[in-house]
């Protein structure tokens, strides 16, 4: 498009000529750019064969069903407020076990007075009545986790037996008791909830005085539990957990019977809402003790949020906004959502604290899982965050999530090691730190087999892990990451771990997954169709005379289309190909010529386009398009005549070429800007470090040397911050500004030069595909290119909706 023309050289012993015909016309000229609610409408009919009827296309039922997730998901985005959460049976026990106000004769029992009041909240128990499994259980019916089921399971039968109602379904409750208690031996520590050593102990006492019996004190089980509780009270000690917010606040009701409870001490530490660390259990118990009115105020409102059920926590508000934001970038599909996304970025920003955040609002409680992530999204959507945060995490060269916790989560740290890798400014000493506390601790889990959660029971958390640890920020390839992501989200069958399994429906659903899906392949489809077209324009020109190979044409469309995958953006994404592959033309077609010869090569080039008599179709951009693509091809073969390295200013190149492409903006208002000079100049300064340091690696037949030197020297990866720090963060003089997009053009390149294409690509070998979409190259699945090929031609197996799966059979004869 644009600016790159093709180039059909003749050999520059007999006349010295290039000459510079019109590009193949992009198929995406061939369709329409109108954006229907957000999302742009490709007339793909127009690319299949010709005895396909339009109305019927594959093609077409993809868009229209593309276009119904995107409503369905900007009306989730749009609905977010204090979270979207499954209802926890356990924490509504035990607000059903909250008695109406106190009353009757002196003298008389307060139990009695307070069975024959009745329940504050009725609502609750009958929620309970309405919501016991086949087995007699309470909990998550999907998935089945002994500490899960008997925590909800005991907590109801207590409630029912307490107010003396449902007697059956407390018999039926007992039953699954007696018949699972032993699996709680056999269950993954890592797995149980947050809390049940200090609750399950004490809801047990409290059945005892219910005359259940469930488990025997001397109880292998039990003794087991009870060690980890006393360890855990050991860690907070009482005078700590009066003072400061501890975890011990999300799990007062674990407290019963407990000498020593100051509450006058303990109501200082509210949450402004009334609640104890957003725990509607913990805030029950609360209410028993003291009859506090805020307690009250936040349970009846969370009651009557929920009709009668409560959740394990809430609100969580913090979490979902910052969780949904991650999963619909991960899945390559924000961008249907920019203006959402934008709002529930700076949600988060008016709740940030110098301290960090946690789920919810307004709390004193921070946890470094959710300030990571916060961080972390914060800077890369330009807000100014100081790394300092984490040092309120950091004690003697150790980082923990939360003070007191009696182990690490592995998300934790895998979201502390996410904001240190991807968003390190330079020389901030404490992200230094802590991506080598969480890159130790990650690898050391790996390394034992052991990256299981005690937040989260997800699909593949240790290929998400692996991905982070292999695959630095500079040279992750979006669309691979993506399409890695694809597998490795487990879309509704995520469960989080808290007191109880739950649900953020906000955060874990399969339309996301659909939508990655349907997204994924429509794009695949169209570069398919763009990769035929460009080796068209590649035999056309006839640039395999000149030296280039094939498979260097298909790694500049592998980068580009790893990078710039939208289908509205193909002028820039063909524009980067053909730019890259004329470069390497020149390079291998010049490799041995000397100054002289590369002197009248340019000459030759600059006559041609300063005749007034070449063709006028040589160009088939606009006026402005043509002279600014002549004027940046002009500049940088007069940099390249003189030391005949191509590699020096190609970055600048490419960048500018995209630019000119995308119509973001013009050249001429931007090459005078301060900021985008200081970006032009580390671009290059990088890229030509890092094309340097990928051929040093590249040795042994073109086997890279991964798994041993892959550490990049120290002062590539200090600029290469720097360069991210600029591209993120918006300068202070508002006359600097340059637009996000153009910005972050800057970024695209590291992968390019950071890793061997192969290398990349490989990693995609080992997820399921559906069959090749077009017909493959002539080279062998065999050969070391073929995962690069694979990348291309492959689409996502979708087994959800099939019949809008839209495969190009391998048969078809795209349109030439």
């Amino acid at each position: 498009g644009g600016g790159c023309s093709s180039l059909k050289v003749k050999d520059v012993r007999r006349s010295n000529i290039i000459k510079c015909n019109a590009v193949s016309k992009p198929p995406t000229q061939e369709y329409s750019d109108v954006l229907q609610s957000g999302v742009p409408v490709i007339k793909w009919h127009q690319f299949v064969e010709d005895d396909i009827q339009s109305e019927t296309t594959p093609q077409v039922l993809i868009w229209k069903e593309i276009e119904e997730r995107v409503k369905e998901i900007k009306s989730m985005l749009r609905s977010m407020d204090d979270g979207d959460i499954s209802i926890s049976a356990y924490d509504t026990a035990w607000v059903a076990l909250i008695p109406s106000k106190e009353g009757g004769d002196q003298g008389e029992d307060q139990e009695e007075v307070k069975k024959k009041n009745g329940p504050l909240f009725p609502c609750s128990l009958e929620w309970i009545a309405k919501n016991q499994l086949q087995d007699g259980s309470w909990g998550d019916s999907q998935i089945f986790s002994a500490h899960d089921r008997i925590l909800n399971t005991l907590a109801c039968v207590v409630a029912l037996k307490y107010w003396n109602l449902h007697p059956q379904k407390s018999l039926k409750g007992i039953a699954f008791l007696n018949q699972n208690i032993s699996k709680l031996q056999h269950e993954n520590a890592e797995h149980m909830p947050i809390g049940f050593e200090i609750a399950f102990p004490s809801l047990l006492q409290f059945a005892q005085k219910l005359n259940l019996q469930i488990l025997p004190t001397h109880s292998p089980i039990l003794q087991e539990i009870n060690h980890r509780r006393n360890i855990k009270l050991t860690r907070i000690p009482k005078e700590i957990m009066h003072k400061v917010p501890t975890t011990l606040l999300h799990s007062l009701e674990g407290m019963e019977g407990m000498e020593g409870l100051d509450w006058e001490k303990l109501l200082k530490l509210q949450c402004q809402d009334g609640s104890f660390l957003s725990s509607p259990a913990s805030t029950a118990f609360a209410l028993m003790q003291t009859n506090d009115p805020n307690c009250f105020k936040y349970l009846d409102s969370v009651v009557n949020r929920f009709n009668g059920g409560v959740p394990n926590v809430y609100p969580v508000d913090l979490f979902e906004h910052i969780w949904a934001v991650d999963r619909l970038q991960r899945l390559g599909i924000s961008r249907f959502f920019r203006s959402q996304i934008v709002e529930c970025v700076n949600y988060v920003r008016r709740y940030w604290s110098e301290k960090g955040i946690c789920w919810a609002r307004n709390s004193q409680f921070h946890d470094i899982d959710d300030t990571a992530m916060g961080f972390r999204l914060l800077r890369l959507y330009g807000h100014d965050v100081s790394a300092d945060v984490f040092k309120h995490f950091e004690k003697d060269g150790e980082f923990v999530c939360i003070a007191g916790q009696s182990t690490q989560a592995v998300t934790g740290m895998f979201n502390l090691y996410r904001a240190s890798d991807q968003v390190m400014f330079p020389g901030e000493k404490i992200l230094e730190e802590a991506k080598q506390f969480s890159s130790k601790f990650l690898r050391q889990k790996q390394a034992s087999n052991d990256l299981l959660d005690k937040w989260i029971i997800t699909k593949d958390l240790p290929g998400e892990v692996g991905y982070a640890l292999e695959v630095p920020w500079f040279a992750s390839l979006p669309r691979i990451e993506t399409r890695l992501y694809i597998e490795q989200y487990g879309g509704k069958d995520d469960v989080w771990i808290g007191k109880t399994l739950y649900r953020m429906f906000k955060v874990n659903n399969d339309t996301y997954l659909e939508l990655a899906k349907l997204d994924y392949n429509n794009c695949q489809l169209l570069h398919q169709i763009e990769w035929v077209d460009t080796q068209k324009w590649y035999i056309e020109n006839r640039l395999r005379d000149y030296g280039m190979r094939r498979t260097n044409l298909l790694f500049s469309y592998f980068g580009a289309v790893c990078t710039i995958f939208e289908p509205e953006r193909a002028k820039e994404r063909l524009a980067w190909t053909k730019t890259a592959a004329l470069v390497d033309a020149i390079e291998s077609h010049f490799k041995d010529a000397n100054a002289d010869q590369r002197r009248a090569f340019v000459q030759q080039f600059t006559n041609l386009h300063a005749a007034q008599s070449y063709d006028n179709n040589a160009w088939r951009s606009s006026n402005v398009q043509q002279k600014g693509g002549q004027g940046l091809w002009k500049k940088w073969l007069f940099k390249w005549q003189e030391d005949g390295d191509v590699h020096k200013e190609e970055a600048e190149l490419l960048v500018q070429t995209i630019i000119l492409n995308s119509g973001c903006s013009t050249l001429e208002d931007l090459l005078s800007n301060p900021q985008y000079l200081k970006l032009s100049y580390l671009t290059n300064k990088v890229c030509h470090q890092l094309g340097h340091f990928k051929k040093h690696k590249v040795t042994n037949g073109g086997i890279y040397k991964e798994k041993t030197d892959n550490k990049m020297p120290q002062e590539i990866e200090e600029d290469m911050r720097k360069l991210m720090q600029l591209v993120i963060q918006n300068p202070s003089d508002s006359n600097d500004i340059i637009d996000s997009q153009i910005k972050h053009t800057f970024l695209t390149f590291f992968p390019v030069y950071s890793l061997p294409y192969e290398t990349m690509a490989d990693k995609y070998n080992g997820i399921s595909t559906s069959q090749y979409t077009v017909s493959p190259a002539k080279w062998s699945r065999k050969s070391k290119y073929a995962p690069v090929e694979k990348v291309l031609l492959t689409t996502v197996e979708l087994k959800l909706r099939p019949e809008y799966f839209g495969n190009i059979s391998p048969k078809s004869k795209l349109k030439r």
